[in-house]
């Protein structure tokens, strides 16, 4: 009973850090996609690979997607006629930039860990693309552009644009906790029992020794990383309980910078749509950057307290326990609304 105890216990620890964060994070998200037009990044994106890459990164930022829902996007652009390294761009950039995933991370580990995380991701995500590009410099035209009236969502894009031309909460609520949540709640959930049990059964004696080797640590956790599938947000609980034994600010940047972007669906949507070579790319620059990334932010940012549960745990408020009620009154829902339509 002691051990389900302690496990639950650092499962609510975990959930009161940042279930109001998650929650404000998808309100804002769903305002955003009240306010930014349906076809806001393919408008956007010119013929030129460079304008493009950096164009797809940064127009990326404020779309209120999650890594679940950027795939479908992500294909949606590859046939209105965006080049590899744009959509590559847009799928490392987008999910880590988004209102959730940013709030989730100011949740756990502050403003400098977060706006660090932002802007490296950016980094990342338009080196990547072009890389990409240059490798296909040869051909004259990566992708031909289709018929853009029957594109991203089956035809009924003009619908949302005429919607999206009056602003209602009802429909950014619905957005938010409905089609938003209902993306992330079964990773958000599974992040929180891993990080849950880690916090509670890895020992700080045991993980030490791998832990004084930074490099050594970055290379397991990309380990660990890549073919997980985990969302941005529910990556945070699971990076929040590696500190909690003992990690880097460094190696939990690696975990929560190479995630999102290269579980395994990811990586076989990639592959699918541009071949392995593009994989390679892909996944190269992820992994390679982040890496470095991870040292650099240990040597300027080591001294650094980027994660205090327990100080969070002792200043728990009213509003605390309530986001973290309303998430998993929200989680409990949708799982019970999978478990009848499977039985069904």
């Amino acid at each position: 009973m002691d051990i389900i105890y302690n496990i639950t216990d650092n499962i609510l620890l975990l959930a009161n850090a940042m279930s109001f964060y998650i929650l404000l994070g998808l309100l804002i998200a769903g305002v955003l996609k009240q306010l930014i037009p349906d076809d806001f990044i393919s408008s956007h994106l010119g013929k030129n690979k460079t304008s493009s890459v950096i164009k797809a990164t940064i127009l990326g930022i404020p779309m209120p997607v999650c890594s679940c829902s950027v795939i479908p996007l992500a294909k949606s652009l590859q046939k209105e006629g965006a080049n590899k390294g744009a959509v590559q761009s847009f799928l490392i950039s987008t999910p880590i930039t988004g209102a959730d995933s940013i709030m989730a991370t100011y949740s756990f580990f502050g403003w400098v860990f977060t706006a660090y995380r932002v802007a490296t991701s950016v980094i990342i995500a338009i080196i990547a693309g072009l890389l990409q590009n240059w490798s296909d410099d040869k051909e004259n035209k990566v992708i031909e552009k289709e018929d853009a009236s029957c594109s991203h969502c089956c035809c009924d894009g003009e619908d949302k644009e005429i919607k999206s031309n009056k602003f209602s909460i009802k429909k950014s609520l619905e957005y938010a906790y409905v089609t938003l949540f209902k993306d992330i709640y079964f990773s958000l959930f599974i992040g929180l029992i891993i990080g849950g049990l880690f916090t509670t059964f890895l020992p700080k004696e045991l993980l030490a020794p791998l832990f004084e080797y930074q490099f050594l640590t970055y290379i397991a956790v990309l380990i660990i990383a890549m073919p997980l599938y985990v969302c941005a947000t529910a990556s945070l609980p699971i990076a929040g309980a590696f500190l909690l034994s003992g990690m880097s600010g460094g190696g939990a940047f690696v975990f929560l910078s190479a995630g999102p972007a290269t579980n395994s669906i990811t990586m076989g949507v990639v592959a699918s749509m541009f071949g392995k070579k593009s994989l390679f790319i892909y996944l190269g620059t992820i992994s390679v950057l982040s890496v470095i990334f991870g040292y650099v932010f240990d040597m300027f940012f080591s001294d650094l307290e980027v994660f205090n549960l327990a100080t969070h745990n002792e200043e728990l408020s009213i509003i605390d326990i309530s986001s973290t009620t309303i998430m998993f009154g929200l989680i409990a829902f949708y799982i019970m609304r999978r478990i009848l339509k499977k039985n069904n």
